[in-house]
């Protein structure tokens, strides 16, 4: 948008000058006599015939109890007006701070939320996870609480399992020990959670493609890129056969490695106990996977 405000002459031709959104131009020549880096006007467009829109805050977000809707007092700086309160002043602040964030959780469903939200999010963050998986998993839990379901069950159960089944959902390769690793949860409140999710809302999950887990598994194994696509063809070839039916796929994974860097003379070897202990698997797992590659090459 040009602002029709004339701020004096060009210097080379004498041209009236006119301010832009962030530079000072000429009319004439078209020389940039000045520049503004900071855009004032607002931060969207807008092509309709509507109100323009502006920013007014932070974007909403399912991962918070509220929204992120509700305002906070902060605690500042140490510096500014802040550092010129006085005692009291600072003191009435203060009572005025807990007192708001008291009433910011009216109910026992929402102090669940605002616990349940905090492990998600705790969680997420250990295990690396992208944001769109919290976000999906805070309203996976929000629906849970509106079917009644967190009655009589854990509420680090129910966030764990959120976690899983949203990974399993987005064909994100996690384990339920990597969930529990780090979940202040135990393997059988995160399975009862997660069969209760899958049961009653019905989750669009299906069975584990043993390929998700093949290139973290691979760095960790500190394998060359060629061993891991070795390996993809052979879980492809068990897949096609119908031969892991029943398997572990975090063990599939991991012995197709295991059977893949074993194939070529100048490929790293891997025993089959590292193998194991990448896929958190007995090394017996490995073995008879090993066993069914081989019964298919003959």
């Amino acid at each position: 948008m040009v602002v029709d405000d004339s701020t004096g002459s060009c210097s080379e031709c004498g041209g009236r000058l006119r301010a832009t959104e962030t530079e000072l131009i000429c009319e004439n020549c078209g020389l940039v006599s000045g520049e503004d880096a900071i855009d004032r006007g607002p931060e969207w467009r807008s092509f309709d015939d509507g109100p323009d829109r502006r920013r007014t805050g932070a974007p909403l977000t399912r991962s918070r109890h509220d929204r992120g809707l509700s305002t906070e007092i902060g605690y500042g700086s140490g510096s500014g007006p802040r550092s010129r309160l006085t005692g009291r002043k600072r003191r009435q602040i203060a009572r005025l701070r807990r007192e708001h964030n008291r009433a910011r959780i009216s109910t026992k469903a929402e102090r669940n939320q605002v616990y349940g939200f905090t492990e998600i999010k705790r969680v997420n963050g250990l295990l690396s996870l992208p944001a769109s998986v919290r976000e999906q998993s805070c309203t996976l839990f929000e629906s849970a609480q509106s079917e009644g379901l967190l009655q009589g069950r854990s509420l680090e159960g129910f966030a764990a399992a959120a976690i899983y089944a949203t990974c399993r959902t987005n064909s994100l390769a996690r384990t339920i020990d990597e969930i529990v690793a780090v979940a202040r949860a135990d393997a059988d409140e995160l399975k009862a959670a997660y069969d209760a999710l899958n049961r009653e809302l019905e989750l669009p999950t299906g069975p584990i493609d043993p390929t998700q887990y093949l290139p973290r598994y691979a760095s960790k194994l500190e394998l060359e890129p060629a061993i891991e696509n070795r390996a993809r063809e052979l879980v492809t070839a068990l897949l096609e056969d119908g031969a892991i039916g029943g398997r572990n796929p975090s063990g599939v994974a991991a012995a197709c490695l295991y059977a893949a860097a074993g194939e070529r003379e100048e490929w790293p070897s891997i025993t089959q106990t590292a193998a194991a202990d990448v896929a958190d698997v007995a090394p017996a797992t490995i073995r008879s996977t090993a066993v069914a590659l081989d019964d298919r090459k003959q």
